[in-house]
């Protein structure tokens, strides 16, 4: 039987008044190729269901365009589930794609916690890349702990949201809300390819990590 992963989209197309955004499309893009390459099924989800807003797209990178023009991608994108209508026990890995837009919605959303904690607590793979892993700020595990508690990850870095010029934008710092649930933030260089694998636990950095953690997962789910 194949592994089955869901991609989890952004509903929030607006930075904080600055410009429009929404989920990265080579963030959701690179992962997926590893996963197809893997033979795995992939489905997408997004917050509110419907179209979902893109940023960062490329028609230029091989990956985002054959995301795109994948017939079973391109039907769901066109009218994606809401997460609230997810189950989650259909998959062996949830990723928390990244984008801007995930600042807002991500941390609070009830359905992004339901689905993390279930399928982390039924022994599957969460992962998360760039800013995807504001996902993990709300996930709390049925022991009452925070699944950031004590582990090791990877997100957008304090350094890098300052290189972009949006650090007054968002609504927060990822990097300082990482520590501020218990985990320890493991920072490369700006802009650079890096993953940390804590577990069942896998968080890239930015969005030139998005492909390995799709290996990252692939790895895990052997």
């Amino acid at each position: 039987m194949s592994h089955r992963v869901l991609l989890v989209l952004t509903s929030h197309g607006d930075l904080g008044g600055v410009r429009p955004t929404g989920w990265y499309v080579g963030e959701a893009a690179h992962p997926w190729e590893q996963f197809r390459s893997a033979g795995y099924d992939v489905d997408v989800a997004s917050i509110a269901g419907g179209v979902a807003p893109q940023d960062g797209l490329d028609l230029d990178d091989p990956a985002q365009k054959a995301f795109l023009e994948d017939d079973h991608i391109a039907a769901q994108l066109a009218d994606t589930p809401r997460l609230a209508d997810v189950d989650p026990a259909s998959y062996d890995a949830v990723l928390y794609v990244g984008g801007h837009g995930t600042m807002w919605d991500f941390p609070k959303d009830p359905d992004v916690a339901r689905v993390g904690r279930a399928v982390f607590e039924d022994g599957g793979v969460v992962a998360a890349v760039c800013h995807g892993p504001s996902a993990l700020l709300g996930i709390t595990l049925s022991d009452g702990s925070s699944i950031l508690a004590g582990r090791r990850v990877a997100g957008f870095t304090n350094a890098e949201e300052e290189a972009v010029g949006l650090t007054e934008a968002v609504p927060f710092l990822l990097q300082d809300e990482l520590v501020a649930r218990g985990a320890t933030h493991v920072p490369a260089p700006d802009f650079t390819d890096h993953v940390v694998v804590d577990g069942r636990l896998v968080t890239g950095q930015n969005p030139q990590s998005a492909g390995s953690v799709g290996t990252a997962v692939v790895e895990l789910l052997g």
